[in-house]
């Protein structure tokens, strides 16, 4: 888990405020679900990923597309990304999607489409910094996401679910109606447990 006192050393170097909250002494609950799609969309997909993870910035750029055009577009599928950060820079950018509202999946593509930009660099912070801009951050609703201990909370008690109650260990790590997909994570892998649950 994310601890405060490294997720604090984290905003230090974005040079932000931090402050400890009641909350964060007691058991949080994991953050809802965000859906892509149809809500009624006859098959689930649920991926469990983290936002510095170099294999899941590869899904989303390569077969998520794809998947999305097929089959979440077609009101085939229902897609949930769950939080799964390896790290603080992964969780900050993680309550920064959750912070933009109904703009959560474009902000996940915006950072995923640029992590080698910001994610592997010396000094990454300015460069989210100017991404979250770009996404409609002032720099007053980007302190005030990143200093929200009740998210980061939240977000910790996400990766404990994938973690506790299904095993996750790793990212990304995808479930197709409740069921580890297995091999690779390309399209062709994804159309293979897809297909027969929508009688294709």
């Amino acid at each position: 888990m994310l601890t405060r006192r490294t997720f604090a050393a984290t905003l230090v170097a974005f040079a932000l405020p931090f402050a400890a909250s009641a909350h964060a002494q007691g058991a949080a609950e994991p953050l809802p679900d965000v859906v892509l799609g149809e809500e009624d969309a006859p098959v689930t997909v649920i991926e469990y990923a983290s936002m510095t993870c170099p294999h899941c910035a590869t899904f989303h750029t390569g077969a998520f597309q794809e998947l999305k055009s097929e089959y979440i577009d077609a009101g085939k599928v229902k897609f949930v990304l769950r939080e799964f950060p390896f790290d603080p820079l992964a969780a900050a950018v993680s309550m920064l999607a959750r912070c933009s509202g109904d703009r959560y999946y474009d902000v996940v593509d915006l950072f995923f489409e640029t992590q080698a930009q910001w994610a592997v660099r010396d000094d990454p912070l300015p460069k989210i910094r100017d991404l979250a801009k770009q996404a409609g951050f002032t720099s007053e609703a980007f302190e005030a996401c990143l200093t929200d201990q009740a998210l980061l909370d939240g977000i910790n008690a996400v990766k404990d679910h994938g973690y506790n109650e299904l095993g996750v260990s790793a990212t990304p790590t995808i479930f197709v109606d409740g069921e580890e997909l297995e091999g690779p994570r390309t399209i062709g892998s994804l159309r293979e447990a897809i297909d027969p649950k929508l009688g294709s």
